[in-house]
């Protein structure tokens, strides 16, 4: 896993081999930053990134000078992996969370104006989180979600759904309030 572009980029990121995430591919990572390198300033937006997994996406944001991120991951290991790689290449404003994903959502009394959730392909509660995540009015005004999910998961029925990007396997589902 490397980071595509910012601060770090090229940095390769090697977490251990043991590791359950399946992190996002470059490809699909390259591709959703081109979109949204288009569509927000990312240095000035409050990003919350669900199931972390293995960071990626938090240090994507990093290295393009997002300086507020918070990431929840609720794997020890996973969440010790993030801390240790936020830490060693001293990224500022990353707050990382060891926390369930979906009480965090139901929890929060926060808004961001863009959040990017990874969930487990196999996630029993998948379909419901764009719909979680709306009614906790987690999205800040004008703010947007963007959900990954593979082929199989199709969103387009919601009224806050705008766009369906896919990259292979990777299928990104945007959300707009």
């Amino acid at each position: 896993m490397r980071i595509i572009s910012g601060t770090y980029r090229h940095r390769v990121i090697q977490p251990p081999s043991n590791f359950k995430a399946r992190p996002t591919t470059d490809l699909a990572k390259e591709s959703l930053f081109n979109i949204l390198d288009n569509c927000i300033d990312i240095e000035s937006v409050r990003v919350l990134d669900l199931f972390g997994g293995t960071g990626g996406i938090s240090y994507e944001f990093a290295s393009r000078g997002c300086t507020d991120i918070t990431c929840v991951e609720l794997n020890y290991h996973h969440y010790n992996f993030i801390k240790r790689t936020v830490t060693d290449l001293k990224m500022e404003g990353v707050k990382v969370i060891r926390a369930d994903a979906l009480k965090f959502i139901a929890n929060c009394n926060e808004s961001f104006d863009l959040i990017f959730a990874d969930p487990p392909y196999d996630l029993p509660q998948l379909p419901d989180i764009p719909k979680m995540v709306i009614d906790y009015k987690l999205i800040a005004e004008d703010g947007l979600f963007i959900m990954e999910h593979s082929e199989k998961n199709k969103f387009d029925h919601m009224p806050q759904f705008f766009m369906h990007k896919h990259y292979g396997a990777v299928n990104f589902s945007f959300f707009k309030l």
